[in-house]
């Protein structure tokens, strides 16, 4: 009798957790494969924020819609694997007060709830904001624990049948004339799998996977720094009304905050240089907003590598690229049993995995639907257990390394 697996899932992300998980619900027989340990990538090397949409509205209505209703998926579904905070796009005295009507008027559209503060209203809720803000405008962000999220999407998809492999890096894969007949992979599993179907998963490493299937996916990654910094009391997240540009986030947790991030094109996820530059800056600029994190105590800093997909990039500025995400089929490269999902957001990826399972099962045959949009998590309201699945799963990340560390609900 045959142990291979229906569909193998390449990439232990919160994409490809969110993928297995789906798709165990539905029935269908999975595999997951990871590397390192779940959420080691892209997912869990992120500055955690649950995204409004309110950061995308005026420039990307579309994306900023999806993240509005993830968002309240998630807060649904996910319990300690979220925190409600709120936030706050803040406009300093020399910010452009065009942009900021915009990016009000945008949310409305859109249907993203708002509240406008003036600068008093502001500081009243943020104690410690700037005195050069003049007035800012409330939104409904939020806070992701990655590690947590990932882990119960993992142990959620085990429960209903998948198998979850953390280090078990793919070493190759082979392809003939109907696709790829077997796949590699070392590490704690060391053996072939010969699944029906594979989907790379696998985020900014998505092109690695797919030079060894034999084609091409163009990747567009970015590099960004976050830094984890010691302070107490900030309860809103805080966005600068600008531009997106280095240092405008900074995103509370227990006792710390993580502010960031910058942008800088890398061409290999596993192998970039880093810059203190980019720590100087991120903390100076959020220090606009918010000054005491000028010289709060560094807890810890860390880099991740943005999943962009953008084929035809070029150019050295890649915060324009969109964050939406793109669902790629590979028959015509003479792979009709690959798919590769690239793009998007930590706060999306549970759409990204339903689009994805959705086309899947449709070549499968299978007919249940998705449920994932109203199944709460496996063990979502018990940070306790979540905290174990973590455990299991490789232990926690850079971004929720406090969180996990100690048991935050």
């Amino acid at each position: 009798m045959s142990t291979d697996p229906t569909v193998l899932v390449i990439g232990g992300g919160a994409t490809g957790t969110g993928i297995v998980r789906d798709l165990a619900l539905r029935g269908v027989d999975v595999t997951l494969l990871e590397r390192q340990g779940l959420g080691s990538g892209t997912s869990g090397r992120s500055h955690g924020l649950l995204h409004s949409g309110a950061r995308y509205a005026e420039a990307d209505p579309d994306g900023a819609a999806e993240c509005l209703a993830e968002s309240r998926t998630l807060r649904e579904i996910a319990g300690a694997c979220v925190r409600e905070t709120g936030g706050l796009f803040v406009r300093l005295e020399d910010d452009d007060a065009d942009y900021f009507e915009a990016k009000v008027a945008a949310c409305a559209e859109i249907g993203i709830e708002t509240e406008r503060l003036n600068a008093d209203a502001a500081r009243a809720l943020v104690p410690g904001l700037a005195s050069s803000v003049v007035e800012a405008v409330r939104v409904p962000d939020g806070v992701i624990y990655p590690s947590r999220l990932v882990a119960a999407n993992a142990a959620d998809a085990a429960a209903n049948g998948a198998t979850v492999h953390p280090h078990a890096p793919v070493e190759a894969i082979e392809t003939g004339a109907d696709g790829i007949t077997g796949v590699h992979v070392g590490g704690t599993v060391d053996r072939v799998f010969e699944p029906a179907y594979v989907i790379n998963a696998t985020g900014a490493w998505a092109s690695g996977i797919a030079d060894m299937a034999g084609v091409e996916i163009e990747m567009a990654p970015s590099r960004g720094v976050m830094i984890s910094l010691a302070y107490e009391g900030l309860a809103p997240v805080l966005n600068r009304c600008r531009d997106p540009d280095d240092g405008d986030i900074i995103v509370p947790h227990q006792g710390e905050v993580v502010v960031g991030t910058t942008s800088v094109p890398v061409s290999d996820p596993d192998d970039y240089e880093t810059a203190d530059w980019e720590v100087e800056r991120s903390i100076e600029e959020c220090a606009a907003m918010l000054p005491a994190v000028a010289d709060a105590p560094k807890q810890r800093t860390w880099w991740g590598v943005r999943p962009l997909y953008e084929p035809d990039e070029a150019g050295t500025d890649r915060r324009g690229i969109s964050r939406g995400f793109t669902l790629l089929e590979h028959a015509d490269e003479g792979v009709p049993n690959l798919y590769s999902v690239v793009g998007g957001k930590l706060t999306t990826y549970r759409k990204m995995a339903a689009v994805t399972a959705d086309r899947v099962c449709e070549r499968l045959g299978v007919t249940e639907p998705c449920t994932t949009a109203t199944t709460p998590l496996i063990g979502a309201d018990d940070p306790d257990r979540l905290d174990a699945f973590v455990e299991r799963y490789g232990g926690a990340n850079p971004t929720d390394l406090d969180v996990i560390a100690t048991g935050e609900p």
